[in-house]
């Protein structure tokens, strides 16, 4: 299959490419949106789709923008600058229900509006850039080759100011993660203020909630720290044990952080707290931030055998969390779905599940 051909986009799948039908197959480019009609280029063809690249935008979409950032289309880190930012939210909206029905089989599932960033550019606290052959900067998409990037639109002021005095010093070859404040070492969320809507989200999820709290991949303690007034013990999990002495330091007698492999610790916690709730009929809400490979299969099932009272299920990738619900929902109801767009411009979508026990339900 060759040469040019007209393409009428009628969707864009999660990763950012717009989908569309060339001679009976899936047809998958980038840089376009839905309900456009477009002239690409086959760029490959496998059994059951295509790969092609842009040629021209025929009939555009009323949601087509200029993009601000000169190096979009060749930096492998945005895919939506063409699209004006409400429509980047429902496309990824669109995604998260796509991924639950098609993965989790989970069609009736109640997902909520996406929470916006206040900040549709600027609001990357930190970036990581790669120094090769003189060249400072990202990886072009879907490549290994690096393009020389002098600033990068959405990252903050602070963050470009950072990257402005590593091109000046003239760097040896590696990477370099900036931070545009002074910060630990440790993994935290990049925008600070969609970061801040997660907490309060998490927060009224477990409003009433009390017993033991767990953690589980909780890095340095972003959401015990915040809950663990409300707990009569909260218990932190991570593999990283830098991330967990930074948790001590400012630790509560009722608070202990594990430092270890997730799935062992996890499931020794869940099974000491379920003796307990059968003792004195404590609750144990659990939260889990797992990354983005998801939960193991041997949590997944640790959890829906043990079924703290409640669980909380912060996700950054929105194939592994339907994958997972879709073992958890025979133990647990799913109550409600809520996406954040923490990275707009980009294909990332975090999202957060409320799930709680069906034994609750069927004693209360």
């Amino acid at each position: 299959m060759t040469g040019v051909v007209e393409v009428q986009i009628t969707d864009v799948a999660f990763g950012g490419k717009g989908v569309g039908r060339v001679n009976g197959k899936a047809a998958f480019v980038s840089y376009v949106i839905d309900g456009e009609t477009v002239s690409v280029r086959i760029t490959g063809e496998k059994r059951r789709f295509v790969e092609a690249e842009l040629v021209a935008v025929a009939r555009p979409s009323a949601h087509r923008v200029t993009p601000p950032c000169p190096y979009f289309g060749r930096c492998g880190g945005c895919v939506y600058q063409h699209i004006e930012y409400g429509h980047q939210l429902a496309i990824k909206t669109r995604q998260v229900k796509q991924a639950l029905a098609r993965i989790g089989g989970l069609i009736d599932v109640p997902v909520l509006p996406m929470i916006a960033s206040p900040l549709e550019y600027g609001y990357r606290n930190r970036i990581t850039v790669h120094v090769r052959d003189g060249v400072i900067g990202f990886f072009q998409r879907e490549s290994d080759a690096l393009i020389d990037v002098e600033r990068c639109p959405i990252s903050s002021d602070d963050v470009n100011a950072e990257l402005a005095q590593l091109r000046a010093a003239h760097p040896g070859e590696g990477h370099y993660t900036l931070r545009g404040r002074k910060a630990p070492r440790v993994f935290a969320q990049a925008n600070d203020r969609v970061a801040a809507a997660m907490l309060d989200v998490v927060d009224w999820m477990l409003a009433g909630a009390s017993g033991t709290l767990i953690d589980a991949y909780c890095g340095a303690g972003f959401f015990a720290k915040r809950l663990r007034n409300r707990f009569a013990r909260v218990i932190g999990i991570d593999w990283d044990a830098h991330a967990i002495a930074l948790a001590e330091r400012d630790a509560q007698p009722h608070e202990r952080y594990i430092a270890g492999r997730v799935e062992d610790a996890l499931l020794r916690e869940l099974e000491c707290c379920a003796i307990e709730r059968g003792e004195r009929a404590n609750s144990t809400p659990l939260i889990v931030d797992p990354p983005a490979e998801g939960l193991s299969s041997s949590v997944r099932q640790a959890i829906a055998q043990l079924r703290p009272d409640r669980c909380i299920y912060i996700s950054c990738n929105p194939a592994t969390l339907a994958r997972d619900l879709r073992e958890l929902r025979s133990s647990f109801r799913i109550d409600s779905i809520t996406p954040l767009d923490m990275f707009p411009q980009t294909a990332e979508i975090e999202a957060i599940a409320e799930l709680t026990t069906l034994q609750r339900h069927i004693v209360n």
